[in-house]
């Protein structure tokens, strides 16, 4: 019996096509985030959802390159130098050509961004399209990144340490002039309390008074010290001269908390820092609770803490925890859903929805 005839082939698949757009679907609109500070710049762009949320994981770029400072504060030429060359691959990457909406947030946009309110604005009307655009300090976008558009407070802690609070203009502690409540962030000569340099300079000098031989000394901190720096006698000569003076003080917060579980010097210094965190939250709540009261009720808003600080752990979390529980009773306190680059595009997302709550004083946030 002959073999059958042999069966052609099938045919190979049309080749996919992407599908043509539907002219009656609504046209996907882009806002874009971008967050300068001392670490570089980083820049987010994604589409905006339909109430003013971004819609879907952005695309993101990132230089280690931070903006320059000089005479007129941060320099816009330079930051624009970097951010527009990186936004337009961004765009071209997403299929589009411009944005709706975009936030630049900076530290210390408040009084270090003269230059960038005054070039800015043009700058990215020319080469993005955008209709509208907020300028923001770094500790707006880095609460609007913790808590969205959501009363409350946010302590962000690193190097230095702010709080930020606001009702959304409801609030007994609001600013009257804006809504927003900022607490200390005044730099490490006149305060940042509790954040990373108080804590390592206060780590330091109990070391220096066992050094001495005076009361109140840490020997535990002082062979961290050595380890660290090398000869007492000599850390003068190498912190004073310094300008980065503030992150080599709190280079030293680590070993502060290392030295805590062991060490009722260090673990007073962590004591005493999480209770300058909670004065800070308290002072910055909107609806802080009277005495005797607690909070209840979403409308009283919620508690973040973010900033590289809070990863020291325990030794520090849990003491601040404590004083919160004391100072703030009944406020939830939250893991922030995003940092400031996430808090710059919600920003801008619920400005291309014209959706933003938050509060626009003009000077830590400012909307054209």
């Amino acid at each position: 019996m002959s073999a059958p005839d042999p069966q052609p082939a099938p045919a190979p698949p049309a080749a996919s096509r992407a599908p043509e757009p539907d002219p009656r679907a609504p046209a996907v609109h882009y806002a874009l985030g971008i967050d300068s500070g001392g670490s570089g710049v980083r820049i987010a762009l994604g589409p905006v959802g339909p109430r003013g949320a971004p819609a879907a994981e952005p695309l993101t770029w990132h230089s280690p390159t931070p903006a320059l400072v000089g005479e007129r504060g941060i320099d816009a030429a330079g930051l624009l130098g970097q951010v527009l060359p990186a936004a337009q691959r961004l765009l071209r990457q997403a299929g589009t050509e411009r944005v709706a909406a975009v936030c630049v947030g900076a530290a210390g946009m408040a009084s270090l961004g003269d230059d960038l309110r005054a070039h800015l604005p043009a700058a990215l009307a020319d080469a993005l399209g955008p209709r509208r655009l907020a300028l923001a300090a770094d500790g707006v976008t880095a609460y609007v990144g913790a808590l969205g558009q959501r009363p409350g407070a946010v302590v962000a802690a690193g190097t230095g340490m702010i709080a930020l609070g606001t009702g959304l203009g409801t609030g007994p502690n609001d600013d009257p002039h804006g809504g927003w409540r900022r607490v200390d962030g005044w730099g490490h000569l006149l305060g940042d309390c509790g954040g990373g340099a108080w804590i390592g300079r206060a780590g330091l000098e109990a070391a220096m008074r066992a050094h001495d031989g005076r009361a109140g000394g840490s020997q535990p901190l002082l062979s961290r010290l050595e380890a660290t720096f090398g000869p007492p006698e000599h850390l003068p000569g190498l912190l004073y001269p310094r300008s980065d003076r503030p992150a080599v003080l709190a280079s030293f917060a680590p070993e502060v908390g290392r030295c805590a579980a062991t060490d009722p010097v260090a673990a007073a210094i962590l004591h005493e820092a999480a209770d300058h965190i909670a004065r800070a939250a308290q002072a910055a709540f909107p609806h802080p609770p009277t005495t005797g009261q607690a909070a209840h009720g979403d409308d009283a808003g919620a508690l973040a803490l973010t900033g590289g600080l809070f990863r020291m752990g325990a030794p520090l979390v849990d003491p601040v925890r404590r004083e919160l529980a004391r100072r703030l009773p009944g406020v939830p306190v939250t893991e922030a859903a995003g940092d400031p680059l996430a808090g710059a595009l919600r920003v801008a997302s619920a400005l291309a929805a014209d959706a933003l709550r938050l509060p626009v004083d003009g000077e830590l946030l400012q909307v054209l």
